[in-house]
């Protein structure tokens, strides 16, 4: 059984990485008006929206490493790794975007990563596709964190979390202000704060619903 481990850089950009394999989550663009400048090559890259705090592929490749971009719904295999995309909705700047909420398993972990999802009401598939997900990536910030993305808040965000029952929840793009709102909201005063998060599979044994903050690097 190897180890997992995560880092986030901050926004969404989440680098996961289990023996030779990584993977990144939604890397921010060098268009985008971010302080984000985490470069490094990956296996698979995920693309939630086509946005441009979401969408630098250009930063993982390296050498010879160049990622396999999933940017949509859809079924997928890659290197034994089996990933569905289901489709929800991103507001940004006041206009609907497709957001693909993605679900698969590493290593007999089983991962949901939200992306920039700006409404709770999501479809029976994506519903069926998230449930009872060892490793929930969830947005809290609302519209506080940035001005363009309008993101699910803290209330909402508790609500959908405490419906998929994972193991472990991994909040994104918050604040100060929308992770105390989210930590209340889960009837917790305080999470675990990680640079790092580093597990694996019989770490998940008897964890229900537990918040786990990384910081950015």
């Amino acid at each position: 059984m190897q180890i997992m481990i995560i880092t986030y850089f901050g926004e969404q950009f989440f680098k996961m990485g289990q023996g030779d394999m990584v993977l990144a989550f939604n890397p921010v663009n060098k268009t985008a008006k971010s302080d984000i400048s985490a470069h490094f090559g990956a296996d698979i890259a995920f693309v939630t929206t086509n946005y441009s705090l979401f969408n630098g592929v250009e930063q993982l490749s390296h050498g010879e490493r160049m990622p396999f971009v999933i940017n949509g719904p859809g079924d997928y295999e890659i290197k034994e790794v089996f990933i569905k995309g289901v489709m929800s909705n991103a507001l940004i700047s006041g206009e609907n975007f497709i957001n693909t909420i993605y679900s698969f398993t590493l290593d007999n972990i089983k991962v949901a990563f939200l992306g920039a999802l700006s409404d709770s009401e999501i479809s029976k598939e994506a519903q069926e596709i998230i449930d009872s997900p060892d490793i929930l990536f969830i947005p809290i910030g609302g519209k506080n964190v940035s001005k363009e993305v309008s993101l699910l808040d803290a209330k909402s965000a508790a609500k959908l979390a405490l419906l998929f029952e994972p193991k472990l929840i991994i909040p994104m793009s918050y604040n100060n202000d929308s992770l105390k709102m989210f930590l209340k909201e889960m009837g917790e005063e305080k999470a675990e704060v990680v640079d790092k998060l580093t597990l694996k599979l019989k770490d998940l044994d008897g964890k229900e619903g537990e918040v786990i903050i990384l910081q950015a690097i």
